[in-house]
Parts: C-alpha cells; structure tokens; sequence
C-alpha cells in the first residue's frame, strides 16, 4: 500500500466493494472467507463515521447479509439494482427487466458442457465464473457476447474477475452511490469508495465527482485486499 494514501477523513462516508475489495477471491462465490477480525474493524468504522457505512456490490442483499449480518448500516446489491437505506427498511427496487428464462436455460447448458465453469443466477441477470477453469474465458465471453447480440440496449456484458456477467441496463455502482448520498446518514459527508474491478469504476468515477475520493484497490492498495483491511483498521 503506498504510503502516501491519507487517513479516512473524519467526516467520510465509507462505502465499499466486496469480493476483491473486502474480502479475498476464492474459488467459488461461495467459498469466501470473512477474515475473524473484519467485522470488528466495520463496526468501529460505523460507530466511528456516525454510520456512514455502505457496501456495494453485485452480490444479491441476502448473501451479504449473510457475510456481513447486521455489520453495514446501508447495502447496495446487484450493482446498484436493489438498495436498503438503512437497517430494517424495506429494500428499494430499480425497475429493470429480468434475463431472459432462454438466456439461463443457455447459460446452464454452457455451464455444463464445460467443466470447471460455474452458473451463478441473480434476480434479474446471471454470472459465468471460470475461475475453476482459466481457459475457458475467451469462450464465455464469446458464448455471452452472442447470446445478448441484439439486445444491448436494455442488457450489459460486464467483465468481472475470472467471470462475465450479464445484467440489465438502469442501474450501477456510481447510481447507488449518488443514491446513497442523498439520504443520511451518508448525505453531506466526503463520499470514500474503494473497488476493485470495472463494476467499480462508475463508483470510484462518482466519489471523485462529488469531492471525495475513489479508490482502486491495484492502483491504490498494490492489489491487496489486505491492505485495504490493514488501512481501515488504521
């Protein structure tokens, strides 16, 4: 990490990616691990920045829950899809159109004529993680690329990390964090995301945007969720 990275302004509003950012990559999505001592370092961070603590990730909300139970006073999950503005509210929907039932019918059936690949359904889109088996990337991407041929104007082809992603147009991580922002405990705070990916740079575009900060976790943290987490227990 380098050292010229400054503190976490006292009146920041944190907001945070998950995989690759929080936590470290696994094989799976499944498999990730929360290190014992991140749940600690968030809620001090809460308690810290009045709770103007977010995560925002592509991750459906109750897998998140499921990671982070109670940890995070607000959750952006699905990239920017479905937003819960505060702990007990009712998770807030962008009316966005769901995949197609052929496109995960084809999905699956890719998935499993090829070993190693992984189908991971969403509630309006789905993912293809090759982790398991590297050199099948060019051919996802390629099967994807031809699957929503024609329909790009309403869905997106996103590369993540070791996956392809295919989701609706309407909603990103730079919307849920303008969103975000505009409700408190978040609104009239320095907006600090961290991400790390592609999905990330409308965020990390949107944080700068608003005077804050946007950071990248291999430009700015050497590509090591673990300096992430040593710098936010700091």
């Amino acid at each position: 990490m380098p050292d010229a990275l400054p503190p976490l302004p006292p009146h920041a509003a944190l907001l945070l990616d998950l995989d690759g950012t929080l936590l470290d990559f696994a094989p799976t999505p499944d498999a990730v691990i929360v290190p014992p001592d991140l749940p600690d370092t968030l809620r001090r961070l809460r308690a810290t920045l009045d709770d103007a603590l977010a995560i925002v990730t592509g991750r459906p909300l109750e897998q998140i829950d499921a990671l982070l139970p109670g940890i995070p006073y607000a959750v952006a999950g699905e990239h920017g899809g479905a937003i819960r503005h505060a702990p007990g509210e009712p998770i807030e929907r962008a009316a966005l159109p769901a995949a197609p039932a052929a496109w995960l019918a084809q999905a699956e059936i890719f998935a499993g004529a090829h070993p190693g690949v992984l189908l991971e359904r969403k509630a309006r889109g789905f993912v293809l993680h090759y982790r398991l088996a590297p050199e099948s990337g060019p051919r996802v991407h390629e099967a994807l690329r031809a699957m929503i041929a024609g329909s790009e104007d309403s869905f997106a082809l996103l590369a993540a990390h070791m996956a392809w992603e295919v989701k609706p147009l309407g909603a990103d991580k730079g919307s849920a964090v303008e969103r975000l922002m505009q409700r408190p405990p978040f609104a009239g705070r320095i907006p600090v995301f961290i991400g790390d990916d592609t999905t990330d740079e409308p965020a990390i575009a949107l944080a700068t945007a608003l005077g804050g900060a946007g950071l990248h976790v291999a430009r700015d943290f050497s590509g090591s969720p673990q300096a992430v987490r040593d710098w936010l227990a700091q």
